[in-house]
């Protein structure tokens, strides 16, 4: 029996939706026969692992340490098989500056952008409004900051004595519409998901992860050339970012310009009851306890 160590928890910000995701992804391993061994992970994961002497690791993280290539890493080093994508490609995506550079490298449209301090960005507007600031290495909209057209200062956010993420900011220049979201799994591209906030104005936090948050719409009602266009983008920056089993690319569309920006690539996704690849999966006829099993089998070293 395949002994499967699912890490989860973490030390990001994101650690309580890891949580989650791991245990999710934990109860469809063991209702799919595997041996499952659940790490919430801290500074002691090494010995953790050596402890639970794992075949496959089911990187179940999120954010820092766990999506930016240092638990990817320690799994390289320790020569145990992990799900999602290696080093390289985790490091990567999860820098939003660099991963633009290359995926506007590979003809992937991005949205205008400035890289600076929180600093800088707290003190002047760093591009004309409207605008979006977001950290340059957090997920789940966490930090995320909308400056609307006519604002006369930068958000005081960014100044904050209990600000957690990060001192280097993204601005953004803010693209109208629709939210839109599109998933691949190895070479091959899933449908596309329209997302329609309830909760907030935009696919923040809350959205996110709360139930009724948001609306998904799957397939997305969109013309056949735009809907197959977002399916060729997210394979083609799957590939550019050198992503390995599943990533997931989030998307922003104005119908009024025709206006189409890939915003991210998110290689470790949301694996909980509201989450949006298991939704994309089980839409392709693969259910949750598959769609886990899949990514185990799918486990590699230095791929």
């Amino acid at each position: 029996m395949t002994r499967v160590a699912v890490l989860m928890g973490g030390l990001s910000a994101e650690r309580p939706v890891s949580l989650k995701s791991g245990e999710a992804c934990a109860a469809g391993l063991e209702r799919g026969g595997y041996d499952v061994v659940r790490l919430d992970v801290g500074r002691d994961l090494v010995d953790r692992l050596r402890e639970a002497r794992p075949d496959v690791a089911f990187n179940a993280l999120h954010g820092p340490f766990g999506e930016d290539g240092s638990v990817q890493g320690i799994l390289e080093f320790h020569a145990i098989p992990y799900t999602h994508s290696g080093v390289l490609a985790s490091a990567l995506a999860m820098n939003k500056d660099r991963a633009k550079a290359v995926m506007a490298r590979a003809g992937i449209p991005v949205a205008e952008h400035v890289t600076c301090s929180r600093f800088e960005a707290a003190e002047r507007h760093a591009m004309a409004p409207p605008y979006v600031v977001k950290p340059v290495a957090e997920g789940s909209s966490l930090g995320v900051l909308i400056v609307p057209e006519g604002a006369n200062r930068p958000p005081a956010e960014l100044l904050a004595p209990d600000w957690a993420y990060g001192d280097e900011v993204m601005a953004e220049k803010y693209v109208a519409g629709r939210e839109l979201t599109c998933a691949a799994f190895g070479d091959t591209v899933w449908d596309v998901i329209d997302i329609v906030p309830l909760s907030e104005s935009f696919y923040g936090f809350d959205a996110k992860y709360q139930f009724g948050g948001s609306e998904h719409i799957l397939p997305a009602r969109l013309q056949p050339n735009l809907y197959q266009n977002i399916q060729e983008l997210t394979l083609r920056a799957h590939r550019a970012l050198g992503c390995r089993g599943v990533s997931r690319a989030d998307f922003r569309y104005d119908p009024e310009k025709n206006q189409l920006v890939c915003l991210e690539v998110n290689t470790q996704p949301g694996m909980t009851e509201t989450s949006l690849v298991p939704e994309l999966a089980a839409h392709a006829g693969l259910s949750f306890d598959a769609l886990v099993a899949a990514m185990v089998e799918d486990a590699s070293c230095r791929r």
